[in-house]
């Protein structure tokens, strides 16, 4: 043939090759495209995908040679691995009807139960047993990250066996350059123009190049001789599915098509993995009725070696056997559980299957518990049998762990340079402990050490130490033994910790560590220095009285001390001891300022500073510039904080001491009326469930003069939950006369932190308590008290007429006063509130009482009778 025939002939080819792809393409999208890298998955629809697999599979291409054509063709990765996935979907709904030849999906496949399931049924996926779990390499089929897929993008390798379906390119370059696209038919053969058929079924890719070479020799005679000036190069196209057969003990047994790349291991993963109980040690390949290869997957899960997971070839049959001999391993090793024994093998190669043992393993011996044809039995085994002893199926062998003790460890703390933990050496004794530790610290206490020793039923004795004496070698040395504890206590372990205390007018009052040749200076410059408001004479030092019975409590010295903490006058050079109290006394020409506040109708509402121990309401309202058009004097009053509660101290918050009250309220108990007496009771108990300290967040100390008339004012009980102490309180003032008179005996002398409030021109009354309708009423001139009661209604059956009160916008309260008869109500102004108060409940009498009373009553009936008679 002329080489314009045979140009001719592969343009005819090429030609033909591009027409097939442009022709799938335009298919699956829908349009004429001129590469197949431009197909978009998303665009699919299922039918086009369905077509797609069909079209692949009457070409005799299976999936995996169908996602390598397309990344050869220039598809993206990423399109194919969508295709993929809208492949495995389209099965999953049963869109594209497939016989139990075809692989299970890797991307979304479900799990095979062993039990009562045909031939290819699948269920869904369920969580591994416990038993399942404890099974050595159980779970590596059965690991969606770990498909086994072979790798599709790699050479051919040159010891494949080629077979019918695949495809062969040959590149003919040098002197002469062609490219022949070949396909081994069913018979086995390629047909090469103007050559003819050649088999090349059966050979290796090696072999086959050779064969081809020698056959192309004909035509390019440039290829022959020892300076050949033509070459050949053979490679493998798209490659060939196989079918196999999965038959034993797997999930799914069948026949399954794979890529001619498959191996044993692909094959496991396509059937499911391999059930309960399986072989994993026994996995045997047949080839035309003949075992040729044998496979241990612990050698792959032990060793890494993956030399007999061969390639599998086209009806192969790969079987799984049930498993012959397992035994169970537990204990302190690295991978406990249920593993698969060989005939040949012993506990020592079982314990490399597990890992191996924990760094806390008892590895001398071990215990196994084995069957008998009768019942079970127990045996020990020692470290040098472990190679020779075979287990047995069922076996469980169970190693211990190490005591939780030490050999040669003993301990040494206390006043020593290293205190540790050192090992015991032979001869060994107290002073070479010390000596280990590097020597005694200088605040070692030398006259006496415990030295702790656990005796042999694992109670423990003391024995004392002179440890001066031994390490001067006055006395002989004491020999340690295993688990002593020395301990040498320090001379500051022996006393109490020595502190000295200041208080007073100093930033940083408190109890500070007392130290040696300490002065009152260096403990002022520990607590901060002074206060502007201190003293720096007659500072005052309280001194512990010891050895002496007079009855003499403290000594008190006293210093004095400028602001730049040199000591001056007497006892210059006094020095510190343990315990001393430094009290800083206040300036007595120092005052701290004091506000008050003024609120309501005044032309300069807000703070101000008491300017004068003396000064009075009348002088506050001047200074705030007096009263305004809108201004009610007859409703204006004066809150004052609480005289139970003295003021903190620079913003100082006290606590108060509930034992103090609890310890009052008994002591007024003694003259009280009965509700009084119901009210401490209370209180009394919501103290003791207390305990102690209640946190006072106004601030104050509550003082000791506890009066018994204002306890109901001190006092506000909360519900059930809490008890809170009132730190303010209404005083009734006349301010009207307080402006007419200033310094008279109605104008106050104001404290620190009072309130005066002038309200605005008040128009209402309310009326509150035992009414029909507790209302709000606009104040009317000449009204008087029943009037406004009949506003709200009248009085209540349980109303307590003559208990009524009135309480004024100002803050004072009047009472309703009786005569023989007769009520006198007071009167009302505006802003006053009207209080009813109800009867106090009362039981009824019970028959029983009534029955003591008609008896008492005839009683007395008799009585008198007789004595008439």
């Amino acid at each position: 043939m002329t080489s314009n025939s045979r140009e001719s002939s592969h343009a005819i080819k090429l030609f033909l090759a591009l027409f097939i792809m442009l022709i799938t393409v335009s298919f699956v999208q829908g349009q004429s495209l001129s590469d197949i890298q431009n197909v978009k998955v998303d665009n699919l629809s299922d039918a086009q995908i369905e077509q797609l697999i069909k079209r692949a599979e009457s070409s005799g291409m299976s999936e995996q040679q169908l996602e390598a054509m397309a990344r050869e063709r220039g598809m993206p990765a990423t399109e194919v691995a969508k295709l993929r996935v809208r492949i495995n979907q389209i099965r999953n709904k049963g869109g594209i009807q497939s016989d139990s030849t075809k692989p299970l999906p890797s991307q979304n496949r479900q799990w095979i139960q062993e039990d009562d399931l045909g031939d290819g049924e699948i269920e869904e996926e369920k969580p591994l047993s416990e038993e399942e779990k404890k099974i050595f390499g159980y779970q590596l089929f059965r690991n969606s990250k770990l498909t086994f897929s072979p790798n599709m993008n790699i050479p051919t390798p040159m010891n494949y066996i080629l077979g019918s379906g695949d495809q062969l390119l040959v590149d003919i370059y040098g002197a002469s350059q062609f490219t022949y696209d070949l396909y081994i038919n069913s018979e086995g053969m390629v047909f090469i123009p103007n050559v003819g058929p050649i088999n090349l079924a059966g050979l290796t890719v090696e072999a086959a190049a050779s064969r081809l070479k020698n056959a192309l020799g004909n035509i390019y005679s440039g290829i022959r001789g020892s300076s050949p000036n033509t070459f050949m190069q053979l490679r493998v196209g798209n490659i060939r599915s196989i079918q196999i057969s999965m038959v034993g003990e797997v999930f799914a047994p069948g026949n399954y098509t794979l890529s001619s790349f498959a191996s044993v291991f692909n094959a496991l993963y396509a059937a499911g993995g391999i059930k309960q109980n399986g072989s994993f040690r026994n996995i045997r390949v047949y080839r035309n009725s003949k075992m040729v290869a044998e496979m241990d997957i612990y050698d792959f899960l032990v060793n890494g070696n993956q030399s007999s997971n061969i390639r599998l070839e086209d009806n192969d049959v790969v079987l799984i056997p049930p498993v012959e001999k397992r035994v169970e391993i537990s204990g302190p090793v690295r991978r406990p559980g249920l593993f698969e024994m060989k005939s040949d093998e012993n506990l020592d190669d079982l314990i490399r299957f597990a890992g191996g043992f924990a760094s806390s393993a008892y590895p001398g011996l071990a215990t196994v518990f084995r069957t008998t044809e009768k019942e079970f039995k127990v045996e020990n085994i020692d470290r040098q049998n472990f190679g020779s002893f075979a287990p047995k199926e069922g076996d469980k062998f169970i190693f211990g762990e190490l005591l939780d003790r030490y050999e040669n460890r003993v301990q040494v703390s206390g006043a020593l340079m290293r205190p540790g933990t050192f090992a015991l050496e032979p001869g060994m004794g107290v002073k070479d402990l010390v000596n280990r530790a590097e020597g005694l610290r200088d605040d070692a206490f030398m006259n006496r050490a415990a030295l702790y020793r656990t005796r042999s039923d694992f109670s423990q004795e003391i024995v004392s130490v002179n440890i001066g004496a031994i390490l001067t070698g006055e006395e002989d040395d004491i020999i340690l033994q295993r688990e002593d504890v020395l301990n040498i206590p320090s001379i500051y372990d022996l006393r109490e910790e020595f502190y000295v205390i200041i208080s007073g007018e100093v930033n940083k009052p408190g109890a500070f560590a007392f130290g040696e040749n300490m002065k009152v200076a260096d403990l002022v410059l520990r607590a901060g220095g002074f206060k502007e408001s201190a003293t720096s004479a007659q500072i005052e030092i309280a001194r512990r009285v010891k050895d002496d019975v007079s009855g003499k409590l403290a000594e008190i010295y006293h210093i004095d001390i400028d602001r730049n903490l040199k000591i001056t006058g007497d006892n210059v050079d006094m020095v510190l001891t343990p315990f001393d109290h430094v009290i800083v006394r206040r300036s007595p020409g120092f005052q701290r300022e004091r506000l008050v506040r003024v609120e309501g109708e005044v032309f300069f509402p807000g703070e101000y500073t008491i300017a004068h121990a003396n000064e009075r309401i009348s002088d506050l309202l001047n200074r705030s510039g007096g009263l305004n058009q809108f201004a009610y004097p007859k409703g204006a009053t004066l809150i004052r904080r609480n005289e139970y509660f003295a003021s903190p101290s620079d913003n100082q918050i006290k606590s108060i001491n509930l034992t103090e009250v609890k310890q009052n309220l008994q002591r007024i108990k003694r003259d009280t009326t009965e509700a009084e007496k119901i009210l401490l009771s209370r209180i009394d108990q919501k103290i003791t469930e207390r305990g102690g300290d209640l946190s006072n967040q106004q601030g104050g100390l509550l003082i000791d003069d506890f009066r018994r008339e204002t306890i109901e004012n001190l006092v506000n009980e909360e519900g059930e939950e809490e008890i809170s102490i009132k730190t303010q309180e209404m005083i009734g003032i006349n301010l009207s006369e307080i402006m007419g008179n200033p310094g008279g005996s109605n104008d106050l002398i104001i404290q620190e932190g009072d309130v005066l409030s002038i309200p605005k021109q008040l128009q209402t009354v309310r009326m509150r308590g035992e009414v029909l309708f507790p209302t709000t009423s606009r104040y009317r001139e000449n009204a008087g008290f029943k009037s406004y009661i009949s506003r709200a209604g009248g009085f209540t059956d349980r109303s307590r007429k003559k208990r009524s009160y009135v309480v004024y916008a100002n803050g004072d309260v009047r009472k309703t006063t009786n005569f023989v008869f007769f009520k006198f109500y007071p009167s009302i102004e505006p802003g006053s509130e009207i209080i009813v108060p109800a009867k106090p409940d009362r039981e009824p009498m019970s028959i029983q009482g009534w029955l003591a009373i008609a008896t008492s009553l005839a009683t007395l009936g008799l009585l008198v009778n007789n004595i008439v008679q």
